[in-house]
């Protein structure tokens, strides 16, 4: 099998069938799985997969760690293609988002587009600011995204892919929501690859709540620490985000 598309579910069915149903409808999924990890064990999402054949779409419950990033190690871990890309189950592709593989062990993403559908961003820049780490950039017009792939510091996960033998994965102790944007992108860099923006894989993200994952801070905190500390980043710009007293506390449930 050729790709296999993959899409992490908390507790959100609706997203699951708005994603699964517009890949039917508008891409050719000729030598392609769509692969739905559920990580919450919802029995209204199993059930609509079963309803119609899982040969259409495979259902996979993982509920032993709760969290993106373990959730996401999932998809690559079940995934039978020989490319993974891996979306939330809230994003819609653009048409002729999947008409193009990048081939190498390079780690791919794609713009983004906003739900006015007319400006697009292209990347983050390794900012911190509301609780994250990385700030959308480079807001541009359709006529004005650039025509070849380019390299970019790092990008929001809702939509990434790799070759499935060249996943690096998230660190085994991350659990919750976020933290990934910017780890993940060094990792790769570290291994010697890049990180790639494909101007054509352009998706749309539901940033509108209705069901998903809990918003623990602490969560996302944990990660920041556990990943900066695989990548021997110092934790001084989390400190300084986040406060000394939070850090200091979480810091100490890592030792």
């Amino acid at each position: 099998m050729k790709l296999t598309i993959g899409m992490p579910t908390y507790d959100d069915w609706s997203g699951v069938y708005f994603t699964v149903t517009s890949l039917r409808l508008y891409h050719d999924l000729e030598d392609t799985e769509i692969l739905v990890v559920d990580n919450f064990g919802s029995k209204e999402t199993e059930d609509w997969i079963r309803a119609w054949g899982q040969r259409k779409v495979r259902y996979e419950k993982y509920t032993e760690k709760v969290g993106t990033p373990p959730a996401k190690n999932a998809v690559f871990e079940f995934a039978k293609g020989e490319y993974v890309i891996c979306v939330d189950c809230h994003v819609l592709l653009h048409p002729g988002a999947l008409d193009f593989l990048w081939d190498g062990e390079d780690l791919i993403h794609g713009p983004m587009s906003y739900d006015g559908l007319d400006i697009f961003v292209t990347h983050m820049e390794p900012k911190w600011r509301g609780d994250m780490w990385g700030i959308w950039a480079n807001h541009v017009r359709r006529d004005k995204l650039p025509v070849q792939p380019f390299e970019i510091p790092m990008m929001g996960m809702g939509l990434f892919g790799c070759r499935r033998d060249s996943w690096l994965g998230f660190h085994p102790e991350m659990r919750g929501f976020g933290g990934e944007e910017g780890y993940i992108h060094e990792k790769f860099r570290k291994a010697g690859r890049k990180v790639i923006c494909l101007p054509w894989m352009i998706w749309n993200h539901r940033f509108g709540k209705s069901g998903g994952y809990p918003l623990d801070l602490g969560d996302r905190v944990r990660n920041y620490l556990i990943g900066f500390r695989e990548l021997g980043l110092s934790w001084d710009p989390i400190r300084e985000h986040f406060g000394e007293r939070m850090v200091s506390k979480i810091a100490s449930s890592l030792d």
